[in-house]
């Protein structure tokens, strides 16, 4: 049986390309470049987890995090939860404003998505969720897989983008912080290249995805029709970074996501008294978030609690007090999508989805 026959589409499950025929010369060539990056990135993972878990557990008095654990006013909690799930739905619609008006899968199917990518995020590591929520949102809508990963790619970068946004615009009410230069040097670099990105689609539209995924062609599972539709669920996905107004809208939903972000950081310090303004809450969120852009282990152990530790040193806050606001914080973080994820899944299952040849836009139209 030919692979053209088999019928198999760009995001069909690993069983049914397991089905495919290899040649035994070629088993080898295909599985040892993976290998290769599974382990550089465990590598580097580790690397990462143990430098922030030091930084985190360095010039700790276990009595005084336990101390400032049982002072702590945890009804502050109650508004830091409301502000948190508030930020976890601007981000589901922020990942729907990516798609192109009249392809945009509904709402209620991206909030779903999101959470169990959320859910998985935090049970393993190298932020292995990403590729669970493409799954689902792909299940549960008639959304082309290829033009779903477009916009999970264009999520990252509207989230660096905005993260250093946000930090430039907050330095007025600032402390000095130590790694301002190096923000600032990759906020030039990052501006440069989405710069350059968007002009050379603007100018040339899909033909230079056309050229990056030619190489493509060698493989027999791509046919000269399969790799043009791919170029356009491709050219599709990447609305985000041709359309002027999905753009806008975009930044808009990731501006007001890391705020709530930041609000719920502000509720939590309030809990423990530790009279700092709004603006910590900032700093600490955009520590956390400059953090996640690294390969991090299931849930972000260590990295999470030593990021935010870098930003309270900025405020003199003692390590001792500062780890026991960072074990909270990250546990607001954690247990909802925790819950939430559990739940969902056991919805997913019992409710799966019929698969249609087409998705309902927000207007009520079709889309085939």
């Amino acid at each position: 049986m030919h692979l053209e026959d088999s019928k198999l589409e760009i995001g069909d499950p690993p069983v049914a390309i397991a089905h495919a025929p290899a040649s035994p010369s070629a088993r080898p060539t295909l599985w040892r470049s993976p290998r290769r990056s599974r382990l550089l990135i465990y590598a580097v993972t580790c690397a990462v987890t143990v430098l922030f878990s030091y930084i985190a557990l360095s010039d700790i008095n276990p009595g005084r995090v336990w101390h400032a654990l049982r002072a702590s006013d945890y009804l502050w909690l109650i508004p830091a939860l409301g502000a948190f799930v508030l930020a976890v739905v601007t981000r589901a619609m922020r990942w729907r404003s990516l798609f192109a008006p009249g392809r945009r899968p509904p709402r209620g199917v991206v909030l779903n998505a999101t959470t169990i990518g959320y859910f998985y995020n935090n049970i393993l590591p190298a932020r292995a969720g990403e590729a669970a929520r493409v799954v689902v949102l792909t299940r549960r809508s008639a959304t082309p897989p290829v033009e779903i990963v477009g916009t999970v790619v264009l999520e990252r970068l509207y989230d660096v983008v905005t993260i250093l946004v946000i930090f430039f615009a907050a330095q007025p009410w600032l402390p000095h912080v130590s790694w301002f230069g190096t923000a600032a040097l990759v906020a030039i670099v990052l501006a440069g290249l989405i710069a350059a990105a968007a002009t050379i689609l603007a100018v040339y539209g899909d033909r230079p995805l056309r050229v990056l995924l030619s190489p493509l062609r060698r493989f027999s599972l791509f046919s000269v029709a399969r790799l043009d539709r791919t170029v356009d669920e491709l050219a599709h996905g990447l609305s985000g970074l041709r359309d002027v107004r999905i753009a806008g809208e975009a930044f808009l939903w990731t501006v007001a996501a890391w705020m709530l972000s930041a609000l719920c950081a502000y509720l939590v310090s309030l809990s423990f008294h530790l009279d700092l303004s709004f603006a910590c809450g900032v700093l600490a969120t955009v520590a956390v978030g400059a953090s996640m852009t690294l390969p991090s282990p299931p849930a972000a152990i260590g990295v999470f609690e030593g990021a935010t530790l870098i930003a309270l040193e900025a405020y003199d806050v003692p390590h001792s007090v500062a780890l026991s606001y960072a074990l909270v914080l990250h546990a607001v973080n954690f247990v909802p999508f925790i819950l939430a994820g559990m739940w969902l899944l056991q919805y997913n299952v019992r409710h799966p989805y019929r698969q249609r040849s087409a998705t309902t836009a927000e207007n009520g139209e079709t889309v085939q």
